[in-house]
């Protein structure tokens, strides 16, 4: 399937595991990687669900490839208070990940904490 008639779509979910709930307004940024250069996709904000609004990645831009989200967490906990050290031990988590099927649903969840994190491919 070519690009222009995809129906694939990429999301994401953070849910805080440390607190509980899900991660609000942390910064998540996509890059696309090819030919050694990484391309900015755009930046998004996580809405009180710790979900996008939108999809990440849909239409014509969803293609196969590598991929790249950066989750800002160690923000997320400083402006929540929670002591961490400095540098923080995860500050910005990096999930690089491919692309492989243009009508897919690619999801893409973050669970984490202070100290921790996992993903998978969500549904």
């Amino acid at each position: 399937m070519s690009a222009s008639t995809s129906a694939g779509y990429l999301t994401t979910h953070i849910l805080d595991t440390a607190g509980g709930r899900p991660g609000a307004a942390i910064a998540v940024r996509l890059y696309r990687l090819a030919d050694g250069a990484r391309q900015s996709l755009g930046e998004w904000r996580t809405n009180a669900d710790g979900r996008g609004d939108t999809p990440l990645l849909q239409g014509e831009a969803f293609q196969k490839g590598v991929y790249e989200l950066e989750f800002e967490v160690g923000d997320y906990y400083r402006q929540l208070g929670v002591p961490l050290d400095e540098p923080a031990f995860l500050d910005t988590v990096i999930l690089r990940f491919g692309i492989a099927d243009e009508a897919a649903h690619y999801h893409v969840p973050l669970l984490v904490s202070p100290y921790g994190y996992s993903t998978y491919r969500g549904s």
